[in-house]
């Protein structure tokens, strides 16, 4: 639904037979309050669950303490849109290593996070899931481990898995049914059965270089993973109910559409 208005994206995603729209605010958010109550109520019409995807420039690996207070701002300025439209859930992305050790940027991360779990609380978005996402460069910090572990900050702390990503940064990692299995076991491991049930995800093919990911790109791409026949046997089997977003390259909703089917074709 890239070509419509945000306002017209729910009917239309509601009309292709898909059921949930990630609103996208990765170059800042720059949307206002009549806007976003109206997206809101488009999506309940029709029945859309909504999430919402905060600036892509946000660094949580950051030690820079000026840097910490732009990030806060960006998160809770993403949760009052979020807020506004009634989307439970804000993607967030996990940050750069900047020439440190994954720990030392991890252990950065973990401290940003409680700083602003702390100030959405103050600001009344409580009721928000933040969602810290797996990354695609091998150079950015974000992968499977290190992203359940910011998880484990706060129980309120949603996993978004994005596959491709996963599979960029290991090189296409994820090609078996135990490869994924592996996913959803460490998930579960690490945050419970409540959590693993109710995941976020992202989902294309993406290539990749030695560094991870290079682009995105369609179902059709034959030679770069990772394929969803295996995950959608998955989820079926453990009852999961996660929220799957794709993000082909401008395919986004007829690979949406593909992935359902697959889902829906393991009930029969």
């Amino acid at each position: 639904a890239v070509h419509k208005s945000p306002l017209a994206a729910p009917q239309w995603i509601a009309e292709q037979g898909l059921d949930c729209y990630e609103y996208q605010c990765g170059k800042g958010v720059h949307v206002g309050e009549d806007t976003a109550r109206r997206v809101g109520e488009n999506a309940r019409k029709h029945g859309i669950s909504l999430s919402l995807h905060a600036p892509y420039f946000i660094n949580l690996a950051n030690p820079d303490p000026d840097s910490l207070q732009k990030t806060i701002g960006y998160i809770t300025s993403a949760c009052l849109v979020a807020s506004q439209m009634g989307a439970s859930r804000v993607v967030i992305h996990s940050g750069a290593l900047m020439k440190r050790t994954r720990r030392e940027a991890l252990d950065t991360a973990l401290r940003s996070l409680r700083e602003v779990i702390r100030t959405c609380d103050g600001q009344g978005f409580g009721h928000i899931a933040l969602c810290p996402e797996t990354m695609g460069k091998i150079n950015q910090l974000g992968n499977l481990d290190e992203v359940l572990i910011m998880c484990g900050v706060d129980e309120r702390f949603i996993p978004c898995i994005d596959f491709g990503h996963l599979n960029a940064r290991t090189h296409g990692g994820l090609e078996t049914y135990e490869d994924f299995e592996a996913v959803l076991n460490s998930i579960e491991n690490a945050l419970g059965a409540d959590r693993l049930k109710v995941y976020h995800s992202h989902f294309s093919k993406i290539q990749y270089t030695d560094g991870g990911e290079k682009c995105h790109l369609t179902f059709e791409d034959e030679q770069y993973g990772p394929d969803f026949d295996f995950l959608a046997e998955l989820i079926y089997k453990k009852g999961l109910t996660p929220i799957t977003v794709c993000e082909s390259a401008g395919t986004q909703a007829e690979d949406a559409l593909v992935m359902k089917k697959m889902y829906l074709e393991q009930k029969i």
